[in-house]
């Protein structure tokens, strides 16, 4: 079985500094993608909505306009009745047939009014869903306008960096293959707690090039050595020495 090497602190510092090099560039490549990403799938989700939208208003003018059928048919009715009625009235034989004639065409003229006062409300509600389908129209245009030009500035970036990027993603496999378990598992600990991504960082002037937090200079004579990692007592990132950090060059 082939023996499984160890690294030294100073290796295992050294991979780490250059993981978050190639972190830092991967970084960079997103810092340039900016919000676009996030703004291009809000668009798309506003728009999906805008469409669900003018899919119900639809729906709905035509459930109206069904109801409006319906009434215009009660109306047809109302009136075929009156005119059976009225005919009916002509051969009353006393009194009481006709008052109940009568009363029957009083409430067949209430019906018609009645479907004439629903069909005047649902073609008033028509024109505002009309209204309302016309404006989600409006606004799914305008959204996919906004859509495509997102689309076609995130597409531009990707097409200028995706080259470089995936570049820098196979190095930082590589490196990320040659790093402690533990200490990577603190470095991606790390990285997510801060939002510049910074875990593993130079002593700076006689400070953590992370928060700024004065290190001792027995604690930077210690960093020095590479016998063992040290971190900031402050915020806790992983501390390199600056010669160390200047040594790791990145393509």
């Amino acid at each position: 079985m082939a023996a499984v090497k160890e690294f030294s602190v100073e290796e295992k510092l050294s991979s780490l500094v250059r993981l978050q090099k190639i972190d830092c560039k991967l970084d960079e490549i997103q810092i340039l993608k900016g919000e676009l990403p996030i703004e291009v799938k809000d668009l798309e989700d506003e728009i999906e909505g805008l469409h669900a939208r003018q899919t119900r208003i639809e729906e709905e003018i035509n459930g109206i306009q069904e109801f409006i059928n319906q009434k215009q048919e009660g109306i047809k009715e109302a009136q075929a009745l009156i005119k059976k009625y009225e005919k009916q009235s002509d051969n009353v034989k006393n009194n009481r047939e006709f008052e109940a004639i009568n009363k029957e065409i009083e409430m067949q003229q209430l019906e018609e009014k009645l479907c004439e006062k629903h069909i005047k409300d649902a073609t008033e509600e028509i024109a505002d869903k009309a209204r309302q389908l016309e404006l989600a129209k409006k606004a799914v245009s305008t959204k996919e306008g906004n859509l495509s030009g997102k689309k076609g500035e995130l597409e531009k970036i990707i097409k200028e960096t995706e080259k470089e990027e995936a570049q820098y993603n196979k190095v930082a496999a590589q490196a990320r293959s040659h790093a402690d378990d533990r200490l990577l598992t603190s470095y991606d600990r790390i990285r997510k707690n801060y939002h510049n991504g910074l875990a593993v960082v130079p002593v700076e002037r006689d400070s953590c090039g992370g928060c700024f937090h004065a290190i001792p200079p027995q604690k930077q004579s210690e960093i020095k050595l590479r016998k063992k990692i040290m971190v900031c007592e402050n915020c806790g990132r992983i501390l390199a020495d600056a010669e160390l950090n200047d040594s790791v060059v990145v393509d």
